[in-house]
């Protein structure tokens, strides 16, 4: 049984739509039989992620695409009060859109201030412009948040981007307690998390996901309605996904260094670990 969100005829709203996770998402709602709308920086690949969604549907005016700069906070309720205009409202909002820049800790703190804007204020941005009418409608509906197992299990080499996803991974588990504790039941919250997946143009490699297959994971999940939409990939198992995720929270509760997993002093104590 499909979640009711997903219903032929209702409104998904997808950030970071022009490549990836969020193209295989308009791809698949469009599939699904939703009204689309696709929200990215104004680019040639936006117009050709539009017209592939287009040609994914049954119904070619229910498909637009609004160029959109999710970390200003302005553009977004524009764009909420555009799809209001325009299809009533959303049901869906998938909150993708992500940036990698400022990789490491002595680059550029511009770069480190973009990236926040984007993968933590693009979210909060998102959920402020369309939770209210979500709301007041009453109908079934969901956010999704894109989060990442680097928000969770925090692997060395890109901190500004780990502590994007660890605060989006932090705002939506509020997020979610808040609408279950205020009544507003309707509305629900999801953490989706990929594992390594092919996305924006790199070349796909093996035990690499596809997006698509994400996206399947994720429809799933919300049927489930599960919260933490945790996704493996041909390289990684879920039982290794609870290995590291379980040795990342015992760094707290046995008092070991923080990453204790990437010490070398402590990888076959890692390697032995069985949960």
């Amino acid at each position: 049984m499909t979640h009711p969100a997903f219903n032929k005829g209702n409104v998904a709203v997808i950030t970071g739509a022009a490549l990836g996770i969020g193209r295989a998402a308009a791809l698949k709602f469009a599939e699904m039989g939703l009204k689309v709308c696709l929200v990215d920086l104004p680019s040639k690949d936006l117009e050709e992620a539009t017209a592939a969604v287009t040609a994914n549907s049954d119904n070619p005016g229910s498909v637009i695409a609004i160029a959109t700069d999710v970390s200003d906070s302005g553009a977004m309720q524009e764009l909420a009060a555009n799809v209001q205009n325009k299809f009533g409202g959303a049901d869906i909002l998938l909150n993708n859109a992500a940036s990698r820049a400022g990789r490491g800790f002595d680059a550029d703190i511009k770069e480190w201030r973009q990236l926040i804007e984007v993968n933590l204020w693009g979210v909060i941005y998102g959920t402020r412009a369309f939770l209210p009418g979500m709301r007041e409608r009453g109908t079934p509906a969901v956010i999704v948040n894109t989060g990442s197992k680097q928000g969770i299990t925090n692997p060395p080499g890109h901190t500004v981007y780990n502590l994007s996803k660890a605060a989006v991974k932090s705002y939506t588990e509020s997020l979610a307690h808040e609408l279950r504790s205020t009544g507003a039941d309707n509305v629900t919250a999801h953490l989706l998390v990929p594992g390594w997946t092919t996305t924006g143009k790199s070349e796909h490699r093996p035990g690499a996901w596809l997006p698509d297959q994400v996206i399947e994971r994720m429809v799933q999940g919300i049927d489930k309605d599960s919260f933490y939409i945790i996704c493996p990939d041909d390289d990684v198992t879920e039982e290794d996904d609870r290995r590291r995720m379980l040795w990342g929270a015992g760094d707290m509760t046995e008092d070991r260094p923080a990453l204790s997993r990437w010490h070398p002093e402590w990888k076959d104590a890692f390697e032995s670990f069985t949960p």
